[in-house]
Formats: C-alpha cells, sequence, structure tokens
C-alpha cells in the first residue's frame, strides 16, 4: 500500500514538473518573440503583382532570385499572400460568388491543390516550404482571422476540444471586405484550441512568417493574444505581422507586446499621394518602434507590380525613380519592414539596385535614435545616428510639387557637431568632402538623399 502511495505521488511529482516545464517553455518564447525580428524583417510578398491567385511556379521563382540576388543584402522572407486556398479566384478583386474552398477535416483552410501541385496528398506547404528553405531562405503565409464560414456550416470539430466551430464563432465584426470567415470569440470553450491547431499546423509546415490579416480595424484584442499564444504553444520561431489598415494608436502598447511588426496604413500602392502620406504616419508612429517590434509602412509597390493584382494591369511602378528613392529612404530611416511587392525576376537593374545598397542597408538594420528633424516649407529632414561609430545619417525629402529642385539646409550643431565633419552620399556611395556649420543638398521634386556625416578625428 505505501509503496503504491509513493508510486503514484512519484507520478504525480513528474507530472507536474513536465507541466511546470511546458509552461516556463511559454513563458520564455512569449518573452523572447521579439528576439526573432531584431531587424526590421526583410522580404517578398507575392499581393502586389499576384494578389490572391499567385501559384507555386510563381512562388519557386522569386525564392530563386531571392536566393541568386538578394540573400547576401539581408532578404529572407518568402510570402504567399492571400486565399492560398481559394482554386478559382480571379485578378482584380475576390471571387465571392462560388469559391472553390479547400478544407481539412477540422476546419482548417488546405492550399489548393491546381495552384500548389506539392500540397496534393495532404502535404500542404511543407513541400514548398522546404524548397524555400534549402535555399537559405524563409517561408512565409496570409491568413485571415477567425474560422472560416464554411467550418460553421459544415460544424466541423476542433482539433483537441470537443467544441466544434458553431460553439466558437460570431458573426460580430465579420471583416467587411472579404466574408470567408467569421470572428472567433476569446473564452468560449474551443476557442484557443482552433488558434492552437491553427498555428501547429503551420509550424509543421516549416512556416517562419504569418501575416494575419482583418486584425487592426477595429483592433481584435481577444484574437491577437489568441494567436500569439499559440504561436508560443508550436515551439517554432513564426513572425508575427498584423494587418491592414492603421493600426489604432491607443492599442499601440498592445500590439507592440504581442506582434513583431504591424501596419500603419491601408493597402499601400504607387501614386505620390500615398507615399506623401507617410510622413505625417510615421512622425506618428514613431515612439512606438522597439527592437522586435516594427510599424509597418506596408509592401514596396516597385518593380513589376499588377501581373494579376487587385489594382491596375501589368506595369513597372508608376513611382518616378526620385520618388522610389523617397519611398527607400523614408521607410529605411524610420526602419519599417521592407516587404517587396513586385516580380522579382521582372527587375530591372535600378529595383535592383534600391534593394543591394549595403550603407543603406546598415541605416535600416542598425542606426538608432530615428526622428523627424523637421517638416516645413524648407522640406523634411529625418535624422539617425549610427551607435557604433557616433556618426550621424540625414534622411532629406522634397516632398512639394515645384518643377523645380529645392536645396534643403541642416544645421550642424542640431546633430550635435561643432566642428566640420566629412559627408557621404550613400545612395551613389561617394565622398562628398568636408562641412561645417550648415549642410545643404539638392533635393529634386519628390526625390530624397540620404547621407552620412562623420566627424574628423
Amino acid at each position: 500500500m505505501v509503496r503504491t502511495v509513493i508510486m503514484v505521488s512519484k507520478k504525480i511529482a513528474l507530472a507536474c514538473a513536465f507541466l511546470m516545464g511546458a509552461l516556463v517553455t511559454v513563458n520564455a518564447q512569449q518573452k523572447d518573440f521579439h528576439d526573432w525580428a531584431k531587424t526590421p524583417p526583410m522580404g517578398w510578398n507575392s499581393w502586389d503583382c499576384f494578389g490572391p491567385t499567385v501559384v507555386e511556379s510563381e512562388v519557386k521563382a522569386n525564392a530563386d532570385y531571392m536566393s541568386k540576388n538578394l540573400k547576401a543584402f539581408g532578404w529572407e522572407y518568402v510570402v504567399v499572400d492571400i486565399r492560398w486556398y481559394v482554386g478559382n479566384d480571379k485578378a482584380h478583386g475576390y471571387n465571392e460568388s462560388n469559391p472553390d474552398y479547400v478544407l481539412d477535416e477540422y476546419g482548417r483552410f488546405q492550399p489548393a491543390v491546381n495552384r500548389f501541385p506539392s500540397a496534393a496528398g495532404g502535404k500542404g506547404f511543407k513541400p514548398l516550404a522546404d524548397y524555400i528553405h534549402k535555399k537559405g531562405l524563409k517561408f512565409g503565409i496570409h491568413i485571415m482571422r477567425g474560422i472560416p464560414v464554411e467550418a460553421v456550416k459544415r460544424n466541423l470539430p476542433i482539433l483537441g476540444s470537443k467544441a466544434t466551430a458553431k460553439d466558437i464563432y460570431s458573426t460580430e465584426l465579420q471583416c467587411l471586405w472579404l466574408r470567408d470567415m467569421y470572428t472567433v470569440v476569446a473564452g468560449r470553450d474551443g476557442a484557443q484550441e482552433y488558434y492552437n491547431s491553427l498555428f501547429k499546423l503551420y509550424a509543421s509546415w516549416g512556416v517562419d512568417f504569418i501575416k494575419v490579416d482583418d486584425l487592426s480595424r477595429p483592433y481584435h484584442t481577444g484574437e491577437v493574444e489568441m494567436i500569439r499564444k499559440a504561436i508560443a504553444l508550436t515551439g517554432r520561431k513564426i513572425v508575427l505581422s498584423t494587418s491592414p489598415g492603421e493600426t489604432p494608436i491607443a492599442s499601440a502598447p498592445h500590439v507592440q507586446e504581442h506582434a513583431n511588426m504591424w501596419r500603419t496604413v491601408d493597402d499601400f500602392w504607387d501614386n505620390w499621394p500615398m507615399l506623401k502620406d507617410h510622413f505625417e504616419v510615421f512622425e506618428r508612429w514613431n515612439k512606438y518602434r522597439a527592437a522586435g517590434a516594427w510599424p509597418d509602412g506596408d509592401m514596396l509597390p516597385l518593380g513589376k507590380i499588377g501581373i494579376r493584382a487587385e489594382r491596375g494591369n501589368p506595369r513597372m511602378t508608376a513611382f518616378t525613380k526620385d520618388e522610389q528613392y523617397t519611398l527607400m529612404t523614408l521607410w529605411t530611416i524610420f526602419r519599417s519592414p521592407l516587404m517587396f511587392g513586385g516580380d522579382l525576376p521582372g527587375n530591372d537593374a535600378f529595383t535592383l539596385s534600391l534593394l543591394t545598397n549595403r550603407e543603406v542597408l546598415d541605416v535600416l538594420n542598425h542606426s538608432s535614435n530615428n526622428r523627424q528633424l523637421f517638416r516645413n516649407e524648407q522640406g523634411v529632414c529625418w535624422v539617425a545616428e549610427d551607435p557604433k561609430t557616433g556618426d550621424q545619417y540625414v534622411a532629406l525629402f522634397n516632398p512639394g510639387d515645384a518643377p523645380q529642385a529645392l536645396k534643403i539646409s541642416v544645421n550642424l550643431n542640431d546633430l550635435g557637431f561643432t566642428k566640420p565633419c566629412k559627408l557621404r552620399d550613400l545612395w551613389s556611395k561617394t565622398d562628398k568632402g568636408i562641412v561645417k556649420g550648415t549642410f545643404s543638398a539638392t533635393i529634386n521634386k519628390h526625390g530624397a538623399g540620404l547621407f552620412r556625416l562623420s566627424a574628423i578625428k
């Protein structure tokens, strides 16, 4: 009898130890997930060129290009955007009249095999993720928050729970622009288990990056927290990106605590007014940036876009070269994630040069104290520091619509320079001599310059 009690006690003790270990592991993962994106994530996303219709061969072609031309410069994520689970979607919108959804028996979407042939036989995205991983890159997908409407209609069971889809859903706050999903109600039996099963599946596929849509407007606190917990339980380092629209400023501390990056605007396309708006947006969000938690200005609509997109026809970006310099300079000095939207194999030499300037990318990855110095009729100036050397980065912008170039000046005392310093143009990779007192540069209409100032020792 005593022996039996001792044996039972040992089993209980072992079970408690196991549970405590699991809790410690989850808590550690919840605390350190910002380490998974210590610098702003850089990658490619299929949305701007292929909308909801990208196919496996196109994803592989972009991964091949990235591996060959961009990986050495820090570009690493290859992301399949929206509705990869619909076999008959269309460009310039969505097929919502008769979508061919692909789900498993637990209400979880699966890749449409006619678009992603390697997913046949229930393999999901694992073969495609393996292909991308072998190239030294990382794989990501887009999902909509919630549970599929189709899963609710079929009342499918939830893996790891006695609940079914009908037990956890609500029609309240359903996405206004795409009706694939219902809200998952936090706190209901089966709700967390549904998200757990979802991310366990993605982890088994080898997913490294998740863009979760329809979380921001309004901000869905409960689902954000369930997603964060579900990612932690997988034990896999999955970067979380929330989207779309401007996340409410009131929710900034919460999203910073739970996500690696979050959207600050609606979908961003290749027109100047949208780009110009980012000066105000980035100033507003600047204080909420932290290592591993990045306000996201949205994708870069550069290069060859619109192939089968939501907006526009096949084209090279409508931004002028000066506007492209402005986009890249502003995203860099603000330290926004860089997710390229164009079809990489269709790049021209100029587009490639924007993505492979190491001196510019050093500002993105290693600068600190990034801030707007001024924004007035004389132009816009952002500055930042190189924490290793004390050098100062200066980004100058001419957002005005007058056709002539604008001379923009910066008082070097405002940057802490009381003696002469060396000036380097980072985009042209050329030294520009010695400056003292005031630094001035002539910037084209809608253009930008990015410079490094170094004290003479």
